[in-house]
């Protein structure tokens, strides 16, 4: 693969750094100074964005919706054709419902379980609750609109996936995906990886995830709202056995670096959410720091078969010539 990007489909946006959760396998609610992206310096980049093809621009965070002018964000690069899609706890949908219908392109909320479950791994009274009113609120305005769901599959939940997805159906949003919670890296606010107690409260029992996730499988959709492969599920168990020892960590299918860019609130860059900074927007624009020497040199020497960071990472990206996979 070329180590010079000149198409740059996806950018992953953290337009704010904090949380309004407090979820147990997360330590970005630790976070006590708050950072967010301003409008004149997405602006600053709007030029590169365009020429780089920019299709889809996904706001991340933290919680995306406690930016001070997230939907002028949004505007910016809706209005150039760009799609747009919030990743949210789903705390402050009902309050911002007819901007979000407006201004975004569609939601995945993040739904960890049924309403004890999930308010239990939360650790924010009524979360579940408030996550329900804020998709009703988004469809009694738009009663299509899209808003799919992601799980993270820990020990809190692992005895609750096909409950998990009921509360979606009940929920009615548009799909569910699922993928492992991260446990040895340093993303999401950690300065070091956890260490073995904390892993160990995280990880799930082998036995009851594969159980469930077998369970997923056996009762699997025809209709597509799990967007998983049985194969991709059973990539969960798998990465949780690879962490107890049992099998080899095995990197998953993955060209994330060389089709998109996360931008965090402080300005690095990244080429996933797990690999170091490769740059800085400081005094420099999106495409000198995409194509700079250290972000060139790292895709050069990347191969993500047998990278540490790769081979533990949770999920993946890869664009087909003709679309997402």
């Amino acid at each position: 693969m070329n180590a010079t990007l000149h198409h740059l489909p996806i950018l992953v946006l953290e337009p704010h750094n904090r949380c309004n959760c407090r979820c147990v396998m997360c330590d970005i609610w630790k976070v006590t100074e708050a950072r967010e992206i301003s409008v004149a310096e997405l602006e600053r980049h709007l030029a590169d964005i365009e020429r780089l093809g920019v299709e889809w621009l996904v706001f991340t965070g933290g919680e995306p919706l406690m930016h001070s002018d997230l939907f002028r964000l949004a505007a910016l690069v809706r209005t150039r054709g760009i799609r747009t899609t919030i990743l949210t706890t789903g705390l402050l949908l009902e309050r911002y419902a007819a901007r979000i219908v407006e201004t975004i392109n569609d939601v995945i909320v993040s739904l960890d379980g049924p309403r004890g479950i999930h308010d239990e791994i939360r650790r924010v009274p009524n979360a579940f609750d408030r996550l329900a009113e804020g998709v009703r609120a988004i469809h009694r305005l738009s009663p299509d609109y899209p808003v799919s769901a992601r799980c993270t599959v820990q020990a809190r939940n692992a005895a609750h996936l096909a409950g998990t997805v009921a509360a979606a159906r009940d929920l009615k949003l548009r799909s569910i995906s699922f993928l492992a919670a991260d446990l040895g890296s340093t993303a999401f606010n950690r300065p070091v990886p956890w260490p073995a107690s904390r892993q160990s409260e995280v990880a799930p029992e082998l036995a009851v995830v594969e159980r469930e996730i077998e369970r997923l499988i056996a009762q699997y959709p025809t209709d597509g709202f799990i967007l998983e492969t049985p194969t991709k599920l059973r990539r969960i168990v798998s990465h949780f056995r690879a962490h107890h020892g049992f099998e080899p960590h095995t990197a998953p299918r993955c060209n994330a670096p060389w089709v998109s860019a996360v931008i965090e609130a402080n300005g690095d860059v990244r080429p996933c959410f797990f690999h170091p900074p490769v740059g800085n927007l400081a005094g420099a624009t999106l495409a000198e720091v995409v194509n700079g020497p250290q972000a060139v040199a790292f895709r050069e020497g990347l191969d993500v078969a047998s990278h540490p960071t790769c081979r533990q990472c949770v999920c993946s990206l890869y664009k087909e010539t003709n679309g997402w996979k």
